[in-house]
């Protein structure tokens, strides 16, 4: 038996075909279109999206040596998407997770002083990273598409839910906790949506899916719209989440870091939420069929292999991301170069979305190698960022770190970040552990996997990277850079 896992990322859809053993047997990839209509503006075509996953998921599906007996879906977390009811066409396009727009909002609401009963009631922030304060902007800027909106029309969600609709040609409006805790609505405490927080951001309830469990048959694809496949979707989590359970990190405690677009911390913390006061954000990690909700703590990073592909597609300084290491590799050091990459502000633990990525350190002998390695090494001081915080709040020493995503691929990155983190560094085989996550949840739902522990088994080490000696200067000469960024764009103009 193989599961189809759709991983709906924020470049592009990923599809995976897996094995009983976690082995990909066959993958396909589709990128869309990202749009910028102004500066700090971020936009997808939900159409797009969806045409990038079936296209993906054919390419899989043609290549496996059997027909997947299932469905699980990962998606970017935090895009407000609309489509309306009858046809499934989208009003608008996504307003996506870094998109800045809503800062003013954000602002106003924090001076109001509604930031404390937010934070106590969905372990956020008040921040335009999340899909409440999109659809704040929405309604305030947008009428005639909000009035559909609340006259039922319209439906709100995010990726998974807008694919959800699709697969199912509109019979399911649905998502699930680990996706509904990141849109500033959901209650952590009492696992559902919170008519205190729809009413402040002016958001419907009745718009938003229900909230169903992260694994368990919840509907079947529609073979009319879906390559011809009836199969259950049985499995959903948002990435970093479905990330965090592709490798195999169950018991409280365990830690994994996704180097995507972003990069995403994420500890285990169990069947309690550990509230932060350091910059970290308490979400849902997935929620099991008894409705029990498993918690984690997690650092968000805007920006680190997008800063990559901005080396590549913006400086053209790059032919390709994957010659970031052996460019860096050229040089010793970054030469005291030091690049703050908040090209869509800062997220934890600084959290400022008026920051703007900064340059610092130039001179006459900088070249292109210097200004790559800082780059590497922003995502690594980042990441050590991120987990010192953790590590305090949760009260837990870190023994290893598991890393997965694109950039994970980038030895020099691994070995800097075992470096400045002070323990080992782990990349398992299969890199794509979002996508391998969401199989994992569809295959449980369905009995493909008995067990949690059956799917431990499966995991298996690629490379241990052992931590060498720290540059705690280098260290220290970033947090300085980072101050130096932060609040560079006006909030009304951010």
């Amino acid at each position: 038996m193989s599961v189809l896992a759709i991983d709906a990322g924020t470049t592009g859809v990923t599809a995976l075909v897996v094995g009983r053993d976690g082995g990909v047997l066959a993958r396909g990839y589709q990128e869309f279109q990202q749009h910028f209509p102004r500066p700090g503006w971020v936009e997808h075509a939900p159409e797009e999206i969806w045409q990038a996953t079936l296209q993906a998921c054919r390419e899989a599906i043609e290549a496996a040596p059997e027909p997947p007996s299932c469905l699980g879906i990962t998606n970017q977390r935090e895009t407000a998407c609309l489509w309306d009811r009858r046809t499934l066409a989208s009003p608008r396009r996504a307003i996506v997770w870094q998109d800045r727009r809503s800062a003013a909002i954000c602002a106003e609401f924090e001076t109001a002083g509604h930031g404390p009963r937010v934070g106590e009631l969905t372990g956020l922030r008040l921040d335009p990273y999340f899909t409440a304060t999109k659809f704040a902007w929405l309604a305030r800027h947008e009428p005639h598409t909000w009035r559909a909106v609340v006259e039922g029309r319209v439906a709100l969600g995010t990726v998974d839910a807008y694919l959800i609709a699709r697969l199912t040609s509109g019979r399911r409006h649905v998502t699930d906790a680990s996706n509904a805790s990141r849109t500033l609505l959901f209650d952590l405490t009492t696992g559902r949506w919170s008519a205190e927080l729809c009413a402040l951001f002016g958001v419907p309830e009745a718009a938003l899916p229900e909230v169903v469990p992260s694994y368990g048959v919840l509907d079947r694809t529609d073979p009319a719209t879906f390559l011809g496949l009836d199969i259950p979707i049985a499995g959903i989590a948002g990435d970093q989440q479905a990330a965090l359970f592709g490798q195999i990190c169950h018991t409280p405690g365990e830690v994994k870091c996704t180097y995507g677009t972003g990069s995403f911390v994420l500890i285990n913390t169990g069947a309690t939420p550990v509230r932060s006061t350091a910059g970290l954000l308490t979400t849902v990690a997935w929620g099991a069929p008894d409705g029990s909700l498993t918690y984690a703590l997690e650092g968000s990073v805007f920006v680190t292999g997008a800063a990559v592909q901005w080396l590549r597609d913006g400086l053209g300084i790059l032919g390709a991301a994957r010659e970031s290491e052996a460019i860096a590799r050229t040089v010793a050091d970054s030469g005291g170069v030091v690049f703050v990459p908040a090209l869509t502000g800062l997220g934890a633990p600084d959290w400022d979305p008026t920051a703007r990525g900064t340059i610092l350190g130039l001179t006459r002998g900088s070249t292109r190698a210097h200004l790559v390695r800082a780059t590497l090494e922003a995502i690594a001081f980042e990441v050590r960022d991120v987990v010192d915080a953790m590590t305090g709040e949760a009260g837990l020493a870190l023994p290893v770190l598991k890393v997965d995503g694109g950039a994970s691929e980038n030895g020099l990155l691994c070995a800097l970040q075992a470096d400045q983190l002070g323990v080992p560094v782990e990349r398992p085989r299969v890199r794509e552990t979002t996508a391998l996550g969401a199989a994992f949840l569809a295959g449980l739902g369905t009995g493909v996997w008995s067990s949690t522990a059956e799917l431990a088994t499966t995991w298996r080490l690629d490379r241990r990277y052992t931590p060498g000696t720290r540059d705690d200067a280098a260290h220290a000469r970033w947090r300085r850079a980072v101050e130096r960024a932060k609040g560079w764009e006006l909030p009304d103009r951010a």
